[in-house]
C-alpha cells in the first residue's frame, strides 16, 4: 500500500470532507482518505492505495467535486 499527501484548496466544512472523501475513494485502487480539515486554509488528505492513481487522477476526482489540488 502506498500513501499520497495532497493539498486541497477550498475546503470550509465537514461537508466539504465527505463530498472530496466519497470522490477520492471512487477511484481505483483507493482504501483510505484521511482529510485534516483547515478553515480558510489549505487542507492536507492522505489517500492510501494499491495501485495508486496519477496526480492528474487524483487533480481532476477533486476538482470534480469541487475543489482544488495545490502544489
Amino acid at each position: 500500500m502506498a500513501q499520497t499527501t495532497l493539498k486541497l484548496e477550498g475546503l470550509t466544512c465537514q461537508g466539504c470532507v465527505g463530498s472530496v472523501t466519497t470522490e477520492l475513494e471512487s477511484l481505483p485502487g483507493v482504501t483510505n482518505v484521511d482529510i485534516d480539515l483547515v478553515n480558510g486554509g489549505v487542507s492536507t488528505a492522505t489517500v492510501t492505495s494499491n495501485p495508486t492513481p496519477s496526480a492528474q487522477q487524483f487533480s481532476n476526482t477533486v476538482a470534480e467535486a469541487g475543489y482544488t489540488v495545490v502544489e
